[in-house]
């Protein structure tokens, strides 16, 4: 039975108690998930069927899939949390939880994917009036009662059947009290320390101004996921549901099917002092493997917290949660691999597996030069160790996770500034003018040239042969000639100044000799997604930390021998993509933001998408605006289904870039 909601108005604490609760029971959901998605094999080389390793890989992408969309969850509860003027909850109790940490029915550890996983996933998330029951090995220790009928100063967890039934308590709670107390007392939090749209696109992360917006948070969790109606096609319910029917169609095929490795049920790291439900990892690789994973993870949950105490919009703001995915992006392949290892000794038959540990706080520092301090030390800590893991493994996986380990030590040493004070909003600049080259000179690949009042300059690796230089300033440009080509004299120099605008690629630049301006960023950000071709971008472009200019095309074919810009590969690659992505699609904003100007910041992930941060409007190769984002990750391997923005095939199709 579910506890009924207070009988007098709940307090604050009360409230900031309940959805501390819902934060960890979110987060213990996500970590469920994703282990049993690490634990999934891949391909026939791993000893599946063609039509099983299909199989395998949408579950995989399914799972993967419904613990993101918790993560937006909990990033929901987060910001009520932070809107009612809380610190949110970041912690939560290591694997298996002792009894009382949730309601006697509510059973979550980490445990590999099997039938029994499977049907305790569909029992969490089954909607009101289910008739399923629990995995088997799921059920509880034994029956306890949590709550008190008795009225408590104390704040007093509650119990509840299901996950709906709790945030359906929640809802009512927090209407009561806002009825007590108005709108402007209750959401008393500060607004900007929230996460919104600027630092993340997650279906949670939208800033709660009111009980209008906070209920309507709470009702998108119970519409999504738990407690969704049986008939939601799009609820987990139903996603984990379609699993289970196609797993028992395969399994009547093929009697052996296995399509997980044995993957550890709640691994620990260290001799547990209470070995009943626990797998101590003894062999020297697995333990190695789950250490870098376990700190990453850790890592990212401080980084997290400290993004809460940073205001928005702020260039450090989205540098920790940029820096938080990515440590997330490091630690897959670690889970994975630790999967496809041996536990130890004391369980042969049994492999390794992450164990989502949590330090005894998450909480973050106070902002400022020795947090940043901090920050750039674990990241160099974590990619040392990763790479002395790899040095030793050698496995694909360690070798992924070394990488990117090691660009996010670069970009926070980049990006954290150590004398800065406490991070401000962001303020736009352009990136300042590069310094004069000597005449009719070539300098790292750019031929540059002097002229009476501008000097003019060409980078031949970025010509995509776009032909508004040759066809506009023929005489200025001279087309296949032999001896020198660029004469910055032969127009008026306003004349070639817009010519050089008109160049998409960032080829043509200039500077100007006769006392005007240079090339100013433009009034409005822009990225235009071409027809089978690049992204074409103008701004006040800044890539790894370096100022690019104010125009770039940027490959994403993935075919380019000169990434992250555009070589004109597509062509040769037949690339077939639409440079027509519908309005709004992804449910992304079209409203007209506040500041559509200022700096790009343009970070290439490794070997996966374009990360970009700052105002942009994208277009349609035909001019027609498709959304307004302050940070996107575009596809550049080609594959996504949700061009332009990645979708995650890059982790697939075996593209490869820096």
């Amino acid at each position: 039975m579910t506890s009924p909601p207070n009988a007098v108005t709940p307090s604050r604490e009360q409230l900031l108690h309940n959805l501390y609760e819902a934060a960890e029971l979110e987060h213990n959901l996500m970590c469920t998930y994703l282990y049993a998605a690490f634990s999934l094999k891949q391909g026939e080389a791993e000893g599946l069927r063609a039509d099983e390793a299909a199989a395998v890989e949408r579950w995989r992408r399914e799972i993967t899939a419904v613990a993101v969309e918790e993560m937006g969850h909990l990033v929901a509860v987060w910001n009520i949390t932070a809107a009612l003027g809380g610190a949110p909850r970041f912690g939560r109790g290591n694997f298996p939880l002792d009894p009382g940490h949730l309601p006697a029915r509510v059973v979550v550890k980490l445990a590999p994917f099997s039938d029994a996983t499977l049907q305790h996933f569909i029992y969490l998330e089954r909607p009101e009036g289910s008739a399923e029951t629990d995995g088997e090995g799921f059920a509880t220790e034994r029956l306890f009662t949590r709550g008190s009928a008795a009225p408590r100063v104390t704040p007093m967890a509650r119990d509840y059947d299901t996950v709906g039934h709790f945030y359906t308590t929640l809802s009512a709670d927090l209407q009561a009290f806002v009825a007590a107390h108005g709108e402007a007392a209750s959401f008393c939090g500060e607004r900007g320390l929230q996460m919104g749209p600027s630092e993340l696109n997650l279906g949670g992360a939208r800033p709660v101004l009111c009980s209008k917006t906070a209920l309507a948070a709470f009702d998108a969790i119970v519409r999504q996921g738990e407690g969704a109606p049986s008939d939601s096609e799009s609820s987990h319910y139903q996603r984990f549901a379609a699993i289970r029917t196609e797993l028992a169609r395969l399994r009547a095929a093929n009697a052996g099917f296995q399509p997980a490795w044995p993957a550890a049920t709640n691994p620990v790291l260290r001799r547990p002092p209470k070995p009943e439900g626990r797998v101590w990892l003894e062999n020297p690789a697995a333990a190695a493997t789950v250490d870098v994973a376990n700190a990453s993870y850790g890592l990212m949950l401080r980084l997290l917290a400290q993004s809460y105490l940073l205001p928005s919009p702020s260039t450090e703001k989205g540098l920790h949660v940029d820096l938080a995915l990515g440590l997330m992006r490091a630690f897959t392949p670690l889970a994975e691999h630790a999967a496809r290892l041996p536990a130890g000794p004391s369980n042969p038959d049994c492999h390794a597996g992450v164990s989502f540990t949590t330090l005894r706080d998450a909480a973050a520092m106070p902002p400022g030069p020795a947090a940043r301090r901090f920050v750039i030390e674990r990241l160099g800590e974590l990619a040392d160790a990763a790479a002395a893991l790899h040095a030793g493994e050698q496995a694909e996986r360690t070798g992924r996770a070394a990488r990117q380990l090691q660009t996010l030590r670069e970009r926070a040493g980049r990006g954290l500034d150590l004398d800065a004070p406490v991070s401000a909003p962001a303020v736009a600049a352009a990136p300042p003018p590069a310094p004069p080259l000597p005449a009719a000179a070539v300098s790292d690949g750019i031929e540059v040239v002097q002229g009476d009042k501008l000097e003019l300059r060409f980078e031949a690796q970025r010509c995509i042969h776009a032909r508004f230089c040759v066809t506009g300033a023929p005489k200025v440009f001279l087309a296949n000639v032999q001896g020198p080509w660029l004469h910055p004299d032969a127009m008026p120099v306003e004349r070639l100044v817009d010519i050089a605008h008109a160049c998409p690629s960032g080829a043509i630049q200039y500077r100007r000799k006769d006392g005007a301006a240079d090339e100013a960023p433009p009034p409005v950000n822009l990225l235009s997604v071409r027809e089978h071709g690049p992204y074409a971008i103008r701004g006040a472009l800044v890539l790894r930390g370096q100022a690019l200019g104010t125009r770039a095309t940027l490959c994403r074919c993935g075919a380019s021998r000169n990434k992250p810009f555009c070589d004109g590969s597509h062509h040769d690659a037949h690339f077939d993509a639409t440079g027509e992505p519908e309005t709004g699609m992804l449910g992304l904003p079209t409203d007209m933001p506040p500041t559509r100007d200022g700096r790009i910041d343009i970070e290439p992930e490794p070997n996966g998408p374009l990360q970009l941060r700052g105002a942009i409007e994208v277009l349609s190769g035909t001019g027609r605006m498709v959304c307004r984002v302050s940070q996107a990750r575009l596809c550049r391997c080609g594959g996504s289904a949700t061009k332009p923005f990645c979708d995650g095939t890059h982790t697939r199709n075996g593209f490869s870039a820096d």
